[in-house]
């Protein structure tokens, strides 16, 4: 697998070149080397703890989307990721050492090359985890908000003093 070709793919997704892609881009290269093939659907799961660029990465090179229920955001804003294969069920966790990003004498040009140039075992923390992904992404019915009138899923709608509203309908209410 090339480098460049990856890192072209999920620059192009995502916009422009930055260190945030290129470290998205060895998460995706470990995955894709270790048995982890790209997700069509949601054979493939990525739980992210950063809402950073490199999330980006894994969406254009893993096939898991917010769209497909197959990338899950925990807002732990670490850069971390946990890969899973329902296909094989298994699971990966790559965690980024101290590394390089905190080097202040490097340009963001530089930084991007060093990323590029290093392997995923050499700035992150790879380990085996317990086959344990979300459940697979739910359909549901969506139903009209009593205050707003937006439709919302079912599952989001709070009951409040016998009316069925939508979660802002119902922050603004309780006030």
């Amino acid at each position: 697998m090339e480098i460049r070709d990856i890192m072209k793919k999920a620059t192009m997704f995502h916009g422009h070149i930055c260190p945030g892609i290129a470290i998205g881009v060895l998460v995706a290269k470990y995955a894709l080397e270790h048995g982890f093939e790209h997700s069509p659907d949601e054979e493939l799961v990525a739980v992210v703890e950063t809402d950073n660029c490199s999330v980006d990465a894994l969406q254009a090179l893993l096939g898991t989307t917010y769209g497909k229920g197959n990338l899950i955001h925990k807002d732990y804003g670490k850069s971390n990721y946990n890969i899973y294969s329902r296909k094989n069920q298994k699971g990966v966790r790559l965690a980024l050492k101290n590394s390089i990003l905190n080097n202040n004498k490097l340009s963001r040009d530089e930084k991007i090359q060093k990323i590029l140039s290093l392997e995923p075992e050499d700035i992150f923390n790879i380990r085996t985890v317990e086959y344990d992904p979300p459940g697979m992404a739910q359909i549901e019915e969506s139903i009209q908000c009593s205050l707003c009138g937006e439709l919302t899923m079912d599952s989001r709608m709070m009951n409040y003093q016998g009316k069925i509203m939508c979660i802002p309908c119902y922050k603004e209410f309780k006030e």
